[in-house]
């Protein structure tokens, strides 16, 4: 067999895993310092804990978990008869056959007392005097003889399957299926778990609650470049508190995380109150959803574009026209301006404008305002952010975003919880560790080397260097012994391919003389100096 990897999924190199952990530990000492506690959630979960809560699509690319056993015989009864129709028709017409053939009186009732021979989806498919008519009509058809038997026996079996299908789709569609075959799934993402936990544990936790977590979690999505199957999220989330001193900090762990990264970003902002104020305001709140779908495209089909598919989703002329001054690449400060304008009596839009300069402004108080833009487009997240939502994108580099998040007010509800409002971010680790290897940004130091490799000369020189190793490591130094008395080019070799800078001469007359031989093999530099001095 040969080997292969699954769709969407990576093995790491040392150096990728190395880089990883570089970006992880900067992300996870951040989070810390601005006072988020770790939490960590089993990679899967109840089926229906996930369900529901990303919508039809996300539903949709849930990786499912088969159960374990004979997960299909709940199912296998109906699965068999449908497979069965087939073959209950065929009987059907071959009993229909034998009745012109004897000249017998043909009915459909009398077939059906033989109902031994036939499987309960062909006896429920006959049962409705629709299909009785057809079944006769048939019968008086092939007893005349000028008729085609093959033709109207394929006409009959047509109507009887497609009856069948639509009975048996609705016994056994895919959903009911699933649910009979499986209770489990992996985490779509760290949410939703975060969520079904501080439902679980609200009596115990302190509010506000400030959590970080750093796993993996799975999708079934179409792989491409940036987007795996298997990936990491890095989420932090503040649940308990409305205040928007939340959003200001979430702002500022963004800003110190890509700083010390080296990644310069631009970090969106807009607020989900804002954009059910623009639905309002043009009378078109029943169709928010398509408004906004139509709207995050202005930059990648422009205002004729837009306006061409809000009239397909069958957007008013006159909500178009409201909606206008969106359209004309106005400067977003004037936006914001208009918008204070229309939501005069707008209430909701008139507290997310609130709530956006509240940000705004105390961004600009705290000197990061240039990094921070106010973007009336922006609209991820719909089904569950209620507030601010953000959006982060790099620099320099063709990349989509590579964090976002928002605030949620009622993410809790869907597990009983009411009244626990939270904001969260996320971090894309995949995109960042893209964006650092593209922009060239990784440090020198961030893999761990091994300082020094051991030449073996034989077992009695091998258990002296594994003293001198021990006190190496005892000291965090990290170091190896060839595990072969091999020639000395092949642990040359060796060396050179791991990048070991040094290797260290422990012989006979080293030992003797209770000194080391230490030899650079990048500079070719060559010396003996006494262990103690070595390992001081």
């Amino acid at each position: 067999m040969k080997p292969s990897l699954a769709k969407g999924t990576r093995d790491f190199t040392a150096q990728e895993v190395y880089r990883r952990k570089y970006i992880i530990n900067t992300l996870q000492k951040n989070f810390e310092l601005f006072g988020f506690q770790p939490l960590e959630t089993p990679s899967f979960e109840n089926l229906s804990t996930l369900t529901g809560k990303y919508g039809e699509e996300g539903d949709r690319l849930i990786f499912k978990i088969l159960d374990s056993g004979d997960y299909l015989k709940k199912t296998k009864a109906d699965w068999l008869d449908s497979l069965k129709i087939n073959s209950d028709i065929d009987l059907l017409i071959d009993r229909i056959q034998e009745y012109i053939n004897n000249n017998l009186n043909f009915t459909v009732d009398n077939v059906l007392k033989l109902d031994n021979y036939f499987g309960k989806l062909f006896l429920e498919v006959v049962k409705s005097d629709e299909i009785k008519d057809i079944i006769n009509l048939f019968y008086q058809n092939v007893n005349k003889d000028d008729v085609d038997f093959e033709y109207e026996k394929i006409k009959l079996k047509s109507k009887l399957i497609s009856k069948a299908f639509v009975i048996s789709e609705n016994k056994i569609n895919s959903q009911k299926l699933i649910a009979q075959i499986s209770e489990k799934a992996l985490r779509y993402d760290l949410t939703v778990p975060f969520a079904r936990f501080v439902a679980m544990n609200q009596g115990t936790l302190t509010f506000p609650f400030k959590r970080y977590q750093i796993q993996p979690v799975w999708r079934a999505d179409r792989p491409q470049k940036g987007r795996f199957r298997e990936f990491y999220q890095c989420d932090a989330d503040v649940v308990g508190s409305e205040s928007l001193w939340q959003e200001v900090e979430l702002v500022q762990l963004y800003l110190k995380s890509f700083k010390e990264l080296q990644i310069p970003v631009k970090i969106h902002i807009n607020n989900r109150k804002i954009l059910s104020g623009l639905a309002e305001f043009a009378q078109i709140s029943e169709q928010l959803i398509d408004f906004t779908v139509a709207l995050d495209k202005l930059d990648k089909i422009g205002k004729e574009g837009v306006v061409k598919e809000l009239k397909e989703k069958n957007i008013s002329d006159e909500a178009i026209e409201k909606l206008s001054f969106l359209f004309d690449n106005k400067p977003q400060s004037e936006v914001l301006e208009i918008l204070k304008t229309n939501f005069a009596n707008v209430e909701i839009g008139k507290n997310g404008v609130e709530e956006l300069e509240f940000v705004l402004e105390n961004c600009k108080n705290l000197g990061i305002e240039d990094e921070l833009v106010f973007n009336i487009t922006l609209a991820r997240g719909l089904d569950y952010y209620t507030g601010a939502i953000f959006e982060v994108k790099a620099q320099g580099v063709e990349m989509g975003s590579i964090g976002g998040g928002g605030r949620y007010n009622n993410l809790t509800e869907v597990f009983g919880v009411k009244n626990v409002p939270g904001i969260g971010i996320s971090f894309g680790l995949d995109r960042i560790y893209l964006v650092i290897e593209e922009l060239n940004l990784f440090p020198q130091n961030s893999e761990r080397k091994i300082e020094y490799l051991f030449a073996n000369y034989g077992e009695k020189e091998a258990a002296e260097a594994m003293k001198v190793l021990a006190k190496l490591r005892e000291k965090g130094i990290a170091a190896e012994i060839y595990p072969e008395s091999a020639k000395l080019k092949k642990q040359f070799t060796y060396a050179e391919k791991k990048g070991i800078e040094n290797l260290i001469f422990l012989g006979e007359q080293e030992i003797a003389e209770g000194n080391i031989t230490i030899k650079n093999l990048t500079s070719g530099e060559q010396k003996t100096i006494k262990i103690e001095e070595f390992l001081s």
